[in-house]
């Protein structure tokens, strides 16, 4: 059966978790002009030659997530066509905080059925995502949001979006009890709780003469935009044309180093901010991060793979670049050897195009990332707490005490790295950073946009098991 019968027959199949169009005419027609629709769905989508039921987050004409443009207003009514009730977070976008998507606090959950209009201004461009900040992110709710710059509308250049996830036949909750042991645990932000029943699988390895545990969950499959290796996306490309590539780690348990082969790049911006330009051919990127990779193709007619290599395994996804006329070589979905495990040293290299203003910080907290991998109990521990005023120059230091990383996410603001196991510089400017085992970073961020924010490791499954805080300004 070719693809696209396969996925009319599957869709057919999952209709049942539809809210009934009927439902929607109204709201429909009274939908301000201006205004995106943007619905969250139910699709189909096909893994490993069998139909999965997914999430998605698309515009009226179909089109997976949202593009914008640098200035524009973020007018967009979200929708939720399907029977359970979610909640969206920009990721990247700094809203005021009443506009944040969490859930509970300081909003509730979108009821299935019912839609929430947003309208803020959307700020600087850059690569950006919307996830759902639950566990239905497991099961694709996540899709891209970019903000254009009209500037680059003058470049001779291609744009490619690459938004890479892994992919579990079992439902998240099954993957949580897994790991938990079939333990309800809380979610410790707006009180929301998430449990279930299943399992899970494990794996480690050996860092620096203790056990560093690299992978929680053995995925049934690593998908590039809903896509494997057994069937990728085949860009088409001109010969000896310019290429930018944005691409979103939307994974929510698994980091990846980016192969980019026979490909030298340039990378221009970390989750959606300039840096001053890395040349390279593998760049590392954990869960939450984007990178942008200016790449020059070759003139010739040769097809050219992007690669995502799973951290510490041989499982690798991505899309095929081609010019007309090139063959494509199949690629197997796993390769010869292990991929590379993440670390600080190109973090260390980046730097700003835009830093923070030089100036000393009003407020210092230390948080120690705690954890229990054979419990599975993750936490944030921080002295003293995280209470700061509008205006401040805040430093946090983030501690990994814990023999598993953690990428750390800070909702509403965008920080500064500003030095790597006490060693100071003025590192890049971004939302999500990596915590290796045994390691620290310190962030500097200004406080000026008050709410009280998550902040949070954004593996899915150690933020629902405790690892959430709240960067919280005094009121």
């Amino acid at each position: 059966m070719k693809r696209r019968e396969f996925l009319k027959a599957a869709i057919a199949g999952a209709a049942a978790f539809a809210v009934p169009p009927t439902l929607l005419t109204a709201a429909v027609a009274g939908q301000p002009a201006g205004q995106t629709l943007l619905s969250i769905v139910r699709r189909t989508i096909e893994v490993n030659g069998k139909a999965a039921s997914v999430f998605g987050l698309q515009q009226a004409d179909g089109s997976q997530g949202l593009r914008l443009r640098a200035g524009d207003a973020f007018n967009v009514l979200l929708r939720n066509e399907t029977a359970e009730s979610t909640i969206i977070h920009w990721h990247g976008l700094t809203p005021p905080w009443q506009s944040d998507g969490v859930g509970e606090a300081p909003l509730p959950l979108i009821a299935a059925g019912a839609d929430r209009a947003f309208d803020f201004a959307v700020g600087k461009a850059g690569t950006h995502w919307m996830h759902a900040h639950t566990l239905q992110e497991q099961a694709l709710l996540a899709a891209p949001l970019i903000v254009a710059d009209p500037n680059d509308d003058k470049r001779d250049e291609q744009e490619i979006v690459i938004l890479l996830h892994d992919f579990s036949f079992s439902s998240p909750e099954e993957l949580l009890a897994g790991l938990t042991g079939g333990e309800a645990t809380p979610m410790q932000h707006g009180g929301m709780a998430m449990s279930g029943a299943g399992a899970g699988t494990m794996a480690g390895m050996n860092h620096g003469g203790m056990a560093m545990d690299l992978n929680d969950i053995e995925y049934d499959a690593y998908l590039a935009n809903d896509r494997t290796l057994d069937d990728p996306e085949i860009v088409p490309v001109e010969p000896g044309g310019r290429v930018r590539v944005r691409i979103i780690n939307g994974a929510t348990a698994t980091a990846f180093t980016i192969d980019f082969g026979e490909l030298e790049g340039e990378l221009i911006a970390v989750d959606g901010q300039d840096v001053e330009p890395v040349k390279g051919s593998r760049f590392p990127m954990t869960m939450g991060q984007r990178i942008d990779v200016r790449v020059q193709l070759p003139r010739e007619a040769r097809s050219f793979p992007i690669l995502a290599l799973r951290e510490g395994s041989k499982e690798r996804t991505g899309v095929i670049l081609r010019p007309a006329g090139a063959a494509v070589a199949k690629i197997a979905t796993s390769g010869d050897g292990d991929a590379p495990v993440l670390d600080l040293a190109l973090e260390a290299q980046l730097r700003a195009v835009a830093p923070l203003v030089s100036r000393q910080a009003e407020k210092t907290f230390d948080m120690a990332l705690t954890g229990d991998m054979a419990a599975y109990r993750w936490g944030l521990q921080t002295s003293p707490p995280l209470v700061v005023d509008p205006g401040d120059r805040v430093e946090v230091t983030l501690r990994n005490t814990s023999m598993m990383a953690h990428p750390m996410h800070l909702h509403g603001h965008h920080f500064q790295v500003v030095a790597i196991d006490g060693l100071r510089f003025a590192g890049a400017v971004r939302d999500t950073v990596l915590l290796p085992p045994n390691r620290s970073v310190t962030i500097a961020v200004d406080a000026d946009n008050p709410g009280q924010w998550a902040f949070h490791c954004h593996h899915l499954y150690h933020m629902a098991t405790g690892m959430m805080s709240t960067f919280a300004y005094r009121t």
